[in-house]
């Protein structure tokens, strides 16, 4: 087995590169990803290494990006978008949920639509508005959309070249809080499965589930909680749309809790969703109701007030106490 330790971003590239170096008819597309190599260095060096024609500079103009990756998958290409924040989204959020989602369906099936569109999202790095926000449930909810979200950089190795390969529009949510965080990549392993949940950590008392960014701090909080003698697992969902339940529900039916963590708002969110589905599969073995910790229902706030805003060990913590009060 070849190991390599990597930042995220580095795992990302990493990537992005073997996909386009399987398969000529990837493309990338994005704001400033050419010759900048992307506000965080995602794309570094690829379009020098690979041409102007296959890693393109966009114009400032998210909606006619979507639009011309979705004409480029009709003629077979493998367009991959990098939207440069997650709140630079919304400009493109008619062609992604009306255009993207449905052609497939609308089509009957004949035509498919191979589409991948990066978005960095998430809080901690002191961003102004819009630079700093968590859409991940306006896509899962929307059918015709697979959504995915890697916590460590060997999921961000494997995971984005399993998300160009499929056959269906998926969105790439990538937790910009760590892109610095350094882990082993397994370069020359076979990948888990895109949709598949995985147990990081086991333990006996509680289950803590999240995705992204929040998996880390999930880590944190278990390891604390160790040190105080309770027993926490934690579950990586990876796949927001569809959600892979078992590995969740094993879980849940072996301690009894459960406690939810995103950096989202928590009305109507993921972790509302999967807290509701626990608790419908697996309303016998629960002996507390699950909880959820979360972004306040607010707009992201100042980067001052991030650390009040955003989930962290402490609330988790707390979380765990009152689970196990009941």
């Amino acid at each position: 087995m070849t190991l390599e330790t990597m930042p995220l971003s580095k795992a990302m590239n990493a990537g992005l590169r073997q996909a386009m170096e399987n398969d000529p008819k990837v493309l990338l597309m994005g704001e400033d990803i050419g010759k900048l190599g992307g506000v965080f260095r995602v794309t570094e060096h690829l379009q020098r290494d690979y041409g102007e024609k296959r890693v393109l500079d966009t114009p400032l103009a998210e909606s006619g990006i979507v639009g011309t990756a979705i004409g480029l998958a009709m003629t077979g290409f493998r367009p991959v978008i990098e939207i440069q924040f997650d709140g630079f989204v919304f400009p493109a959020f008619d062609q992604i949920t009306t255009q993207l989602a449905k052609l497939t369906n609308r089509h009957e099936g004949r035509i498919s639509l191979p589409i991948v569109i990066r978005i960095p999202y998430g809080g901690h790095i002191g961003a102004v508005e819009h630079h700093q926000e968590s859409p991940e449930a306006y896509f899962a909810h929307t059918p015709g959309l697979r959504v995915v979200s890697p916590s460590t950089p060997n999921d961000a190795y494997w995971m984005i070249q399993e998300a160009i390969a499929s056959n269906d529009p998926v969105i790439f949510m990538e937790p910009k809080s760590r892109y610095w965080q350094k882990g082993e990549v397994e370069l020359d392993a076979s990948a888990a499965p895109l949709h598949a949940s995985r147990v990081v950590r086991t333990g006996t008392d509680v289950t803590l589930v999240g995705h992204g960014a929040m998996v880390t701090t999930l880590l944190q909080a278990a390891a604390l909680a160790e040190a105080e003698g309770t027993s926490c697992e934690v579950v990586d969902v990876r796949s927001l749309s569809p959600v892979d339940y078992a590995p969740i529900l094993d879980s849940v039916r072996k301690t009894g809790h459960m406690v939810y963590a995103q950096e989202a708002q928590g009305f109507v969110s993921i972790g509302s969703e999967i807290a509701a589905t626990v608790m419908e599969r697996a309303f016998y073995a629960l002996e507390a109701p699950v909880l959820r910790v979360s972004g306040y229902d607010t707009p992201f706030p100042p980067a001052k007030l991030e650390g009040l805003y955003l989930p962290d060990a402490d609330r988790i913590l707390e979380a765990v106490d009152r689970s196990l009060a009941y």
